[in-house]
């Protein structure tokens, strides 16, 4: 039994470092300036014939104004609605030529647009333009920013009915008040409806400019193929005027606030939370670890433990940190019975003022560890998954040895490093509460 037991050991053991160098293999991230201004991120890997590029910018929702708020999204919305002299259903049919997809990025701090395409010399070229085209010579036609303005005010309508949009909105405007963040990154009804084309145009040329661009390309090319595909893609972008765009610090909540909104809605729909933290935090991988024992390892995390298994009071509950340029927010949610929400929520609060007090236990914290290494690889294994990072690491400018030092900086987490951490971001006493689906509405 004991020799069985070795053997598997030491296959495991073979596998994990099987894929360790898999995974070394395709890490190296090779950067430089493209002659536009653009930063350009690099992986070559030859397995599959295609490669992924994006292209992005710092011109998410966080970069609207309150009076005109979704026109950053509806700008990243009609890029490929339109451009270069192609009809949408043209750049539809193009791309489908060659089996190409092209997909608009949208988040609160970037925007871009990402092209998935065969490396062959035909499919390349006629990919490749396309995408130029749509990038930098967007049309934003009239007819069709009307249609999709319709189109999203009868979404934003419908959203405005549901308990978890409800939720969402208020819990965001409660934690970021003044803040872009704290802005809906589609907009409002009004704010979309009074959106026009010369609003979009001038969102495209103040924001989508090659010396802000990052692109980031992996796949089935050498370093002189990519760097001729980045300047072919951001040539002709718009020039800077020299200022380069910034979001403010997020302020803290100076106290705790409770919002509770009566909603027909079966569940209660709860969100607790606060500012978190930047995406270049120097906690961020101790608080990553940290979470997943809180809240973010799933049935092993503390909360699901204290409020499903123990109690049922939901079915899932959970907690996270999602780190952006400024501090983003710190969210823990959960659906429960209506009658059920305060006992919910008074389990909730102890079981996160417990672990600001005295951290995780170090067999949690294996455990975590355990979890987080083992699935590492797991984040890794496709094109489009490191396609991802590369984007993230060159936007946000993380070290290029980001993903070859994640497990070491899982590793070196510790129970006092954790304790430290959260008792330092996040103030028990200053979170805000958001119950939506209550028997009376309160403030």
């Amino acid at each position: 039994m004991r020799n069985n037991r070795r053997l598997i050991w030491l296959a495991a053991a073979a596998a994990a470092l099987m894929l360790a160098a898999q995974a070394h293999a395709i890490l190296p991230i090779q950067h430089w300036q493209a002659k536009s201004g653009a930063r350009v991120y690099f992986v070559e890997n030859r397995n599959l014939p295609m490669f992924d590029l994006s292209v992005e910018f710092p011109a998410g929702a966080a970069y609207d104004t309150r009076e005109k708020s979704g026109a950053a999204g509806m700008t990243s919305q009609l890029l490929r609605l339109g451009a270069g002299g192609m009809s949408e259903d043209e750049i539809a049919r193009q791309l489908a030529d060659v089996g190409a997809q092209m997909s608009p990025q949208f988040e609160a701090d970037r925007a871009g647009l990402a092209l998935r395409t065969l490396s062959s010399a035909a499919e390349r070229k006629q990919a490749l333009d396309v995408y130029a085209r749509v990038l930098q010579r967007p049309e934003f036609p009239a007819a069709v920013l009307e249609r999709e303005k319709i189109r999203l005010i009868s979404a934003l309508k419908e959203a405005d009915t549901k308990p978890d949009t409800i939720a969402a909105l208020s819990f965001y405007r409660l934690v970021f008040r003044e803040h872009p963040y704290a802005l809906r990154s589609s907009g409002e009804v009004d704010t979309v409806s009074a959106l026009t084309r010369g609003d979009l145009v001038e969102f495209y040329r103040r924001h989508y400019v090659a010396q802000q661009a990052v692109v980031a390309i992996i796949g089935d090319l050498s370093r002189e193929e990519a760097a001729a595909i980045a300047e072919q893609v951001t040539a002709g972008l718009p020039q800077s005027a020299g200022v380069e765009f910034t979001l403010p610090p997020v302020a803290e909540l100076s106290a705790g606030s409770t919002r509770i909104i009566a909603h027909p809605a079966l569940q209660s729909h709860i969100m607790i939370g606060a500012p978190g933290v930047r995406r270049d935090d120097p906690d961020y991988f101790t608080l990553f670890v940290g979470n997943h024992v809180l809240g973010g390892g799933g049935f092993t995390s503390r909360i699901t433990e204290e409020v499903r298994q123990k109690r049922g009071l939901a079915y899932s509950s959970y907690s996270y940190f999602a780190p952006q340029l400024q501090r983003g927010p710190f969210l823990i949610g959960m659906q429960t019975q209506r009658d059920q929400a305060q006992e919910a929520l008074a389990v909730v609060r102890k079981t996160l003022r417990d672990f600001i007090d005295d951290g995780p236990t170090e067999k949690e914290l294996t455990a975590a560890k355990q979890n987080i290494v083992g699935g590492f690889p797991l984040r890794i294994d496709s094109n489009r998954k490191i396609h991802g990072y590369l984007a993230l690491i060159g936007f946000y400018r993380l070290p290029l040895t980001y993903l070859d030092d994640f497990v070491k900086n899982v590793e070196n987490v510790s129970v006092a490093g954790i304790k430290s951490a959260f008792a330092r971001r996040i103030d028990p006493d200053k979170l805000v509460t958001v119950v939506v689906g209550a028997a009376e509405e309160a403030k």
